[in-house]
């Protein structure tokens, strides 16, 4: 099921931003897109980049630091609404989220990709999942994506952000290897720094061990939405 994304660090400015946007099914994302400025995009949170550990770097600081708003901005949301609905079609066990100009994507052990315990190797199931995301992907070359790795808090935190790090790593490189360009793929790891559930239960540490994927308008798309604007 779509939903907008409600990380709690985030949630007072998303709220500022896209008034009124409560969920996929009752907001147009094209009219979304176009809510957020460029600036404001900008200020909201980081772009893609290199920072590793960076707490402010999230997935949803990726998304809306990549935003140019306006009426280019719209042109690329409705561009994200069919992304997001192949995925949801093609991947049944992503959470898919659309936020403003991109797609967030969650992978926890019970949903898509599972890593066996102390394994970052990608095989089996896990395969599938990312062989489908590699597809729509192909499908959409002028998007950018943002792999992170996360972890429960179980172990020393030296130790979970190693085990992100592989794993994020395993992802991207798996992508690469089934026809992904490179140059489109950053990748990230926190660790047990970003939970977003309750590491003292079962349940809470099983959404932590995650793997979250911004996909974003490349370079391309956004002159492609502009210049579709000038048009």
């Amino acid at each position: 099921m779509k939903k907008i994304l409600t990380k709690s660090v985030y949630m007072v400015m998303v709220i500022s931003m896209v008034v009124g946007c409560k969920t996929v099914q009752n907001a147009n994302n094209k009219q979304k897109g176009a809510v957020i400025g460029a600036g404001s995009g900008a200020a909201i949170g980081g772009v893609i980049g290199n920072n590793v550990g960076d707490g402010n770097n999230t997935v949803l600081g990726a998304i809306l630091g990549a935003a140019i708003g306006g009426v280019a901005g719209g042109f690329i949301g409705n561009r994200m609404d069919r992304q997001a609905e192949r995925i949801e079609e093609e991947i049944p066990g992503a959470e898919v989220t659309r936020v403003g100009e991109g797609i967030n994507v969650t992978f926890t052990e019970d949903q898509g990709v599972h890593f066996d315990t102390n394994k970052s190797d990608v095989k089996g199931t896990s395969a599938n999942t990312l062989n489908s995301m590699a597809d729509i992907l192909k499908e959409y070359p002028k998007t950018n994506v943002l792999v992170e790795g996360h972890t429960d808090a179980a172990g020393p935190d030296d130790y979970n952000m190693d085990l992100s790090k592989k794993r994020a790593t395993s992802v991207t490189e798996y992508l690469v290897s089934q026809g992904i360009d490179k140059s489109r793929l950053t990748t990230k790891w926190y660790g047990e720094n970003q939970p977003v559930g309750d590491n003292t239960t079962k349940e809470g540490k099983a959404k932590n061990r995650r793997v979250e994927l911004a996909i974003v308008a490349s370079d391309a798309l956004k002159k492609e939405a502009k210049q579709q604007v000038k048009g």
